[in-house]
């Protein structure tokens, strides 16, 4: 296992350091001690027990791996299956980048201080595992890449890093999900993401969380996108969860940097969200929007976004809406931040219920009370995401359509 000095020291003086926003964590409550899991050829993917293949399907992971390009999958601390089918596009545990790549370490911990917060701390002093996936230089990824962050066993901590990089002119799309077992109810996860998008690359990314009731989540996760490139971020969220709390920041750092966020909520009760996104617009011609649809049944959601434009010519706008079905809190909280002349930003905010002149206009159309609603709240779910590649916006829609059921 790979130690760096520098980055353990730092992460010790953290361990006590609560989060900056979000609910605090006793982190020991859980445990952290490494689970033994085998590897999995393909054929061990496709015999899995029917109610794990449908979980892994509900996070986004396809075990037939029928038009994905490459295929990572940990199974509480550890990678047991990981590979790439396409040329030019490496899938790796980040366990064996470490030991194996010296490239590995001009990105590992660049982005996210590992002194941020307690999480990060953890991150660093327990790491298990996690995905390294890197596009090389002009390459782009025909089908997505898939990955999957797995818990199984009650109770359990774990604790991952993941490192994604598109080199220059290089294009990857990445499935990203997080599920737990059908029989495990309570867990933490800690997940330390950091994305780099080289000159004129493009890193499209889809984020699909498919937790337990009791299931604590507290991802960190840092971008940087170079002059050209484009990051689009999609988060997907809409299975009960006790809390996540998350705060996404990218750095366009490079003259007509792209980038944009697109997140999806439905909050059941007793879960509570404290979600959002920054994007920091450092250089001329940057691009930003963030937007959210998120839907609370009951649940507690605080819908965070912050835009900062440090230089003329930048465009960013920020749309947050929130519907309320069945009581709960939406919280919207829109920033913008303009140090420039010449800045042009925007954002518009609304939270409401679903209007009884739209249910009654579609019950005249041939529709019950409960079809009506249910075509109102996945039309106000429907984001459009533009230049998303098909399989991609498949599993966006596949997961809309389940949630439908648990929201009505």
């Amino acid at each position: 296992m790979y130690i760096d000095e520098q980055f353990q020291l730092k992460a010790k003086e953290a361990m006590d350091k609560e989060g900056a926003i979000g609910p605090d964590v006793d982190l020991s409550a859980f445990d952290p001690a490494p689970l033994p899991h085998r590897e999995m050829a393909d054929e061990d993917l496709v015999n899995l027990p029917e109610e794990e293949r449908t979980q892994l399907l509900m996070a986004g992971l396809d075990v037939t791996e029928k038009e994905r390009g490459g295929t990572f999958l940990q199974m509480n601390h550890r990678a047991v299956h990981c590979h790439s089918s396409q040329e030019g596009i490496e899938v790796l545990s980040i366990q064996k980048a470490l030991e194996e790549h010296d490239w590995i370490r001009d990105y590992y911990w660049k982005l996210a201080d590992v002194g941020t917060d307690k999480y990060t701390a953890a991150a660093q002093l327990g790491l298990h595992d996690g995905y390294v996936i890197r596009s090389l230089p002009g390459r782009k990824s025909v089908y997505p890449i898939q990955a999957c962050l797995y818990m199984h066993e009650d109770g359990m901590q774990q604790n991952v890093h993941n490192i994604i990089v598109a080199e220059e002119d290089s294009e990857l799309h990445i499935i990203s999900g997080c599920a737990t077992s059908p029989h495990l109810k309570r867990g933490l996860h800690v997940g330390i993401s950091e994305f780099f998008v080289k000159k004129n690359a493009k890193i499209t990314f889809t984020m699909i969380h498919n937790w337990a009731e009791e299931v604590v989540v507290r991802p960190r996760s840092v971008a940087r996108v170079e002059e050209g490139g484009l990051f689009v971020n999609n988060y997907v969220s809409m299975k009960p969860v006790r809390s996540i709390q998350m705060y996404p920041t990218t750095h366009l750092v490079g003259k007509d940097a792209v980038a944009r966020f697109y997140s999806i909520v439905v909050g059941s009760p007793g879960s509570e969200y404290d979600l959002g996104g920054r994007i920091i617009l450092k250089e001329k011609g940057n691009r930003a929007e963030i937007v959210a649809r998120t839907i609370s049944n009951g649940a507690k959601i605080i819908a965070r976004g912050h835009l900062v434009g440090e230089v003329p010519d930048i465009k960013a706008h920020l749309e947050c809406k929130g519907l309320l079905l069945n009581g709960g809190v939406i919280h919207a909280i829109p920033e913008l931040e303009g140090h420039a002349d010449g800045v042009e930003m925007s954002h518009e905010a609304a939270v409401g219920k679903i209007a009884q002149e739209e249910i009654s206009y579609l019950m005249s159309r041939g529709l019950n009370e409960e079809e009506a609603t249910s075509t109102i709240v996945r039309g106000f779910l429907s984001v459009d995401i533009p230049g998303l590649p098909p399989q991609l916006q498949a599993e966006i829609d596949r997961a809309i359509e389940e949630s439908d059921k648990d929201v009505m």
